[in-house]
């Protein structure tokens, strides 16, 4: 009888322990930020945030772009768990189905985090984007997203009209799309690149990043017509886990890591917000930048322009033409469109 008693309870604590290692996580995410970024600070801070909201149960580690796998490889990678989740930009995964592209960065829909955020939270993008990406066992948590990006210029561009013959840098896809209908002639030039080829004249303008990241860049020293606020670009900026561990998850933790990722957003917004500000301050007191601002109204017509590319990526599939429907919906309905 002692020796089954013993037996029983060895067994017990080995099926205890199990439930336990079952219930602590330690996670690997891939950013699609640097190391040294601010993005990629804000990043860390959610890691820590929820190690200690978890009581050191549920600990992430970020990695910057690249540690693990190329920045448009994550999403295959979190699905074969060999990253268990990224923090990254929807859009890089247009080449697996049209729809990443409209649900990842819908040139001209949004002007704020803000606006971005509730398409997911009140306009049924977190339930469709989750019907896209599971199959390709990964699981969206919740978005985010910077500030909308600037337009670094060496010529003054207030209007559409200004657009037309500017010849400026932005990336395939959808954005160099709009820009061209809309009377530009963009180029493809990494990033690494834009700060010569505005100081040599190759270009005269670029899609870059936010007003903050191009300043830290240099590029308002040989760019300096910057139209800041920008409106034409905020990518969604996702946080996703690998489906199977998803599903592991208790309730409790599942909530508890939906609202560090809430937190994250906020974190993200604000942190990026506060930078273009100051930096928007400094650039207004400077005696050779000129921050150009544009009206409703032009935003409105390159918008239109914008939307001709929304639809033209609806009809490349089935999931795309599903977020076309559901944004511009959730547009019109909050006047947005």
């Amino acid at each position: 009888m002692i020796k089954t008693f013993a037996i029983c309870a060895t067994a017990s604590l080995v099926f205890a322990g199990a439930a336990f290692a079952q219930d602590s996580y330690d996670l690997r995410f891939q950013s699609s930020d640097t190391s040294g970024s601010e993005a990629f600070k804000v990043q860390q801070r959610f890691a820590e945030n929820l190690s200690e909201a978890s009581d050191g149960r549920i600990n992430i580690e970020v990695l910057p772009v690249g540690s693990i796998v190329e920045y448009n490889e994550t999403l295959d990678a979190v699905g074969a768990g060999i990253l268990d989740g990224h923090i990254t930009d929807s859009s890089y995964f247009t080449g697996k189905d049209p729809a990443f592209a409209l649900i990842g960065n819908p040139v001209g829909a949004y002007s704020s985090a803000e606006e971005l955020r509730a398409f997911f939270d009140d306009g049924g993008g977190t339930d469709l984007y989750n019907e896209i990406i599971e199959p390709y066992g990964v699981h969206f948590i919740g978005p985010a997203a910077q500030t909308p990006e600037s337009v670094p210029s060496k010529v003054a561009i207030t209007s559409v009209e200004d657009l037309k013959g500017v010849k400026m840098r932005a990336p395939e896809g959808m954005v160099q799309s709009a820009f061209a209908d809309a009377g530009a002639s963009p180029v493809n030039l990494p990033q690494s690149e834009i700060f010569t080829s505005l100081d040599k004249g190759v270009i005269s303008a670029a899609d870059a990043t936010t007003l903050a990241t191009n300043h830290s860049m240099g590029l308002h020293d040989v760019a300096k017509n910057p139209i800041y606020p920008g409106f034409h670009s905020l990518p969604l900026n996702e946080v996703s886990i690998t489906l199977a561990t998803w599903e592991s998850m208790s309730e409790e933790d599942r909530q508890l890591v939906t609202e560090a990722v809430r937190g994250y957003a906020d974190d993200l917004a604000a942190t990026m917000r506060e930078r273009d500000e100051a930096v928007a301050e400094e650039l207004r007191n400077s005696d050779d930048v000129t921050l150009h601002s544009w009206s409703e109204d032009e935003k409105r017509k390159f918008r239109q322009i914008a939307q001709d590319q929304w639809e033209a990526y609806a009809d490349r599939s089935e999931n795309a033409r599903k977020v076309y429907e559901a944004l511009t919906s959730y547009l019109t309905s909050q006047d947005l469109l």
